[in-house]
């Protein structure tokens, strides 16, 4: 789907009320045209509507007239360098930026990232999931999550076959 039609379908979106639909399809292009100032700059104002302004600063953060207050926020969540790498979803070179800013800042991250991980790295390779990157924020929530919810699931399992066994004895 191109461009054009994508967004004319997220603006129809936004003015019908279905804000979540809308920035499903913004996220869906920011994949496919990471380049894309209007793309970026539309998630950040739905993010804004969200009140969500680490999201928002995520989306704003390659632009010169960002805000310094989400900036700072996106900064705070995506504290690791190959966190924030990865978190901007760029792809290419950094010259294909548009701007001379956005160009310093990939590039700003990008070195921070190989210098974190002692090694190159360039946007269309990094995966993220190299060695030495930090968990995510909340992994250890979501693996004790599984466990307890197998445990649980495992109890209920053993109970009812036990009361079965006990029905035909």
């Amino acid at each position: 789907m191109a461009l054009t039609d994508t967004l004319e379908r997220a603006d129809a979106d936004l003015a019908a009320g279905r804000i979540p639909m809308a920035r499903t399809r913004l996220r869906g292009l920011v994949q496919a045209y990471p380049a894309s100032t209007e793309v970026r700059r539309r998630l950040a104002e739905i993010y804004r509507l969200y009140g969500e302004p680490a999201q928002a600063g995520r989306w704003m953060y390659l632009e010169e007239d960002r805000d310094p207050v989400e900036t700072a926020s996106f900064e705070d969540r995506y504290d690791v360098p190959a966190r924030r790498m990865r978190a901007l979803a760029w792809r290419g070179h950094e010259s294909l930026a548009g701007s001379a800013f956005a160009e310093a800042q990939l590039t700003a991250v990008r070195a921070a990232c190989a210098e974190s991980l002692g090694r190159t790295v360039d946007w269309d390779t990094f995966t993220g999931e190299e060695e030495n990157e930090e968990p995510e924020p909340g992994r250890v929530r979501r693996v004790a999550g599984c466990a307890g919810t197998f445990l649980l699931v495992a109890a209920f399992v053993a109970i009812w076959v036990n009361g079965l066994i006990d029905l035909f004895d």
